[in-house]
């Protein structure tokens, strides 16, 4: 039985990387965690790697922290469609750590210097040499567990919710997977905004976390109908129902009458489920609503690929022509960060307005657990079987200390 994860604020600060390579010799070696092939957790393995010094460009950083993402469970899988290369290689898209080296013309960063990263893959290493437009600074009081915690899951919840979903006062939510990484971003995003009404499915056990964070009505999608659910809930899903119930008695219970009274539902949706859900989600927007996809979770439903849950979840998926959206008055918005990684200059103004949220304390990214690169398959497991409350986050080392179990 391995031991549980550290909460962020028990781990002791990690101890520093290898040197730099001063001139001659071999380059130092680091751990780095390899996903050796497609499948299960046994996949991830902790190995060795010959560091190099940085290009030119480039810095080399000293890894403190690195996030956990559902890319990276799906990418174990062989499921997520920007891996590198095939196995083996080196996942992660994000981390946090210092400056140890600069590379030839870098100006803008110096030696000691705390940097968040965000890049492809390749991050889940003691040590990394990137380039330096991949590296942003972290703000002050922020930990590295915090920093590693940020890049990926709220400059996804930003973006979904402020540029595609245009998101103003007075408007309504719906997040599924709401105690997850993005989840937990969105919901602290909507509350910047004045008066925003948050829907957010999880598991029973974690409403009243929901609730404390702000989403107004938790839903157990374990056990209910989300959509159904919401419908009840919203304002005019009240009025239509007392509408259809006088409408019945002097109609002699005819079932049209939903067509004549205006659908309870909610502004934006924010979509990583794929599948049938996409389309309960597209009918339960409003007019003038907007439903964005930003991942395809239905598709993993155990340790290994599993090819029936594949073909039911494609069979499913949404599908509209443009006529259909025309008629509709609804907009249908696709986001996949992996696909923008390389728009450093628009993540780069993202990031600024995020530091600026953290600052001035609006947002703070909540952590789950903490686990070394030794416990990947434990820290994999917490998020796949959705047992996590916020960002799970790994570490290259274990704490000296005993750790002890994480409290969310």
């Amino acid at each position: 039985m391995s031991a549980q994860p550290a909460p962020a604020s028990a781990a002791p600060e990690p101890a520093p990387g290898p040197e730099p390579q001063t001139g001659g010799g071999e380059a130092a070696k680091h751990r780095a965690l390899m996903l050796t092939g497609f499948g299960g957790y046994d996949k991830m393995k902790v190995q060795a790697r010959r560091g190099a010094d940085p290009g030119p460009g480039e810095v080399s950083v000293t890894v403190r922290a690195c996030g956990l993402n559902f890319a990276d469970v799906m990418a174990r899988q062989g499921v997520y469609d920007r891996i590198p290369a095939a196995p083996p290689f080196c996942p992660g898209m994000e981390c946090a750590g210092t400056v140890r080296a600069l590379g030839d013309g870098v100006r803008d960063r110096q030696v000691g210097d705390k940097v968040m990263i965000l890049a492809r893959s390749g991050l889940w290493q003691e040590v990394v040499n990137v380039p330096v437009s991949r590296t942003f600074p972290m703000p002050e009081g922020m930990s590295f567990e915090e920093a590693a915690a940020l890049l990926v899951n709220y400059i996804t919840a930003y973006m979904i919710l402020f540029d595609f979903g245009n998101l103003r006062p007075n408007q309504s939510v719906l997040i599924h997977m709401a105690a997850g990484g993005v989840g937990t971003a969105a919901i602290q995003l909507c509350k910047t905004v004045e008066n925003v009404t948050i829907f957010g499915t999880a598991s029973a056990p974690k409403h009243d976390l929901l609730k404390e964070s702000g989403v107004a009505h938790p839903i157990d999608y374990r056990t209910m109908d989300y959509a159904e659910e919401i419908r009840k809930i919203s304002p005019k899903g009240m009025m239509c129902r007392t509408l259809a119930t006088v409408w019945n008695f002097f109609q002699c219970q005819r079932n049209f009458y939903l067509l004549l009274i205006p659908s309870p539902g909610v502004d934006i949706v924010l979509d990583p489920l794929g599948g049938s859900d996409t389309a309960k989600a597209f009918n339960l927007l409003k007019p003038m609503g907007k439903i964005i996809i930003y991942g395809v979770a239905n598709l993993v439903t155990g340790q290994k690929k599993n090819l029936m849950a594949m073909a039911k979840t494609w069979w499913n998926q949404f599908s509209i022509t443009a006529l259909q959206i025309l008629h509709q008055n609804k907009a249908v918005c696709g986001y996949h960060l992996g696909y923008m990684v390389e728009e450093t200059e628009l993540f780069r103004g993202v990031v600024t307005k995020l530091v600026n949220l953290y600052s001035q304390g609006k947002i703070k990214p909540k952590i789950d657990s903490v686990w070394p690169f030794d416990q990947v398959a434990d820290a994999m497991r917490q998020m796949q079987e959705k047992k996590n409350v916020g960002k799970v986050i790994l570490v290259p080392e274990a704490p000296k200390e005993e750790p002890k179990k994480a409290e969310n």
